[in-house]
C-alpha cells in the first residue's frame, strides 16, 4: 500500500537569472511499512524536500500525499493537526523540552492535540527503546544517544503514517550512531512503521531497505539498493544483538 508520494514537486526562490530550484519536479513514493533513505550532498535539496514531506513547508507546485490525503489541499490549521497526527519527526538536535521529564516528552505532542496516550502502546515503544529506566529524567541528565532515543519514542507514539528522520545521528558518534541506528531499524520494523531518512552520508544509507539519490533538486536514480559494507554489517550485527536482547552503547 502506498503511504506517501510526491507529484512533480517544486520549491523555487526568487525569479528570472536568480531563480534557485531547491526542487525541480520531484516525482517518489513509498509504500508503507518501507524504510527510504534520501541521499544528497549539501545543498541538494533533501532538506527541503523533507520539510515538504512533512508540511513543514509549501511547495510552489506540485503535490504530496499521506495516507491517501493531499496535505497542501488543507488549510494552516487543519495541517497542523493532521501534522501532529500522522507525521512524526526525530531531527539531530532532539527538540526535547527541559523541564519535561522523558515520559512527559514522548506523550507531549499526544496531550497538545487533546487525546490520551495509548499507555500500554508508549509501554511497549519505551520498552523497545531502552528507555524504561529512565521515564523521570530530565533530558539534561542523558547521553546524547538516549535523548536521541526519547525523540524517536515521541515520534512513534503518535503511531504516525510516517516517520521522517532528519540526520538523526548527526550530533552523534560513531558508535552511539550505529546503536541508534540499529534502533530505529529494530522498532521500525516491530511497529510496522514507514520511515524516510534524510543523509549526506552513504553509509549510513545503507541500513534502509531503499535509496533514493536527490542532486540540484532532482532525484538521479530510483532504487539504489547498498549491502555488504562496514557499516550494513555493523549495523545488521547491532540490530540482531537487539532482536535476540544483546546489549547496545548509546
Amino acid at each position: 500500500m502506498e503511504i506517501l508520494k510526491t507529484e512533480n514537486l517544486k520549491k523555487y526562490y526568487g525569479e528570472g537569472e536568480t531563480c534557485v530550484k531547491a526542487l525541480d519536479g520531484i516525482n517518489f513514493s513509498v509504500q508503507q511499512g518501507e524504510f527510504v533513505s534520501i541521499v544528497g550532498t549539501s545543498g541538494s535539496g533533501k532538506s527541503t524536500l523533507l520539510n515538504m514531506l512533512g508540511g513543514l513547508d509549501r511547495p510552489t507546485s506540485g503535490k504530496v500525499f499521506v495516507d491517501g490525503k493531499n496535505i497542501f489541499s488543507l488549510k494552516e490549521e487543519a495541517l497542523t493537526i493532521f501534522r501532529r497526527r500522522k507525521i512524526g519527526f526525530v531531527f539531530q538536535s532532539y527538540n526535547l523540552v527541559p523541564v519535561l521529564n522523558v515520559y512527559e516528552n514522548i506523550v507531549l505532542p499526544i496531550e497538545l492535540d487533546g487525546n490520551r496516550a495509548d499507555k500500554k502502546f508508549v509501554d511497549s515503544v519505551i520498552d523497545a527503546l531502552g528507555l524504561e529506566k529512565k521515564i523521570y529524567a530530565l533530558p539534561s541528565q542523558l547521553s546524547g544517544g538516549q535523548q536521541q532515543r526519547v525523540a524517536i519514542a515521541r515520534a512513534l507514539a503518535s503511531k504516525p503514517a510516517i516517520l521522517l528522520a532528519d540526520e538523526p545521528t548527526g550530533n552523534l558518534d560513531s558508535v552511539t550512531s550505529t546503536d541508534v541506528l540499529g534502533l530505529l531499524k529494530v522498532t521500525g520494523e516491530r511497529f510496522g512503521q514507514t520511515m524516510v531518512m534524510i543523509t549526506h552520508n552513504e553509509e549510513i544509507a545503507q541500513m534502509a531497505d531503499r535509496i533514493v539519490r536527490i542532486e540540484d533538486g532532482k532525484i538521479m536514480t530510483p532504487d539504489v539498493p547498498q549491502k555488504d559494507r562496514p557499516l550494513a554489517e555493523t549495523v545488521k550485527e547491532t540490530v540482531n544483538a537487539l532482536h535476540k536482547g544483546g546489549d547496545f552503547h548509546a
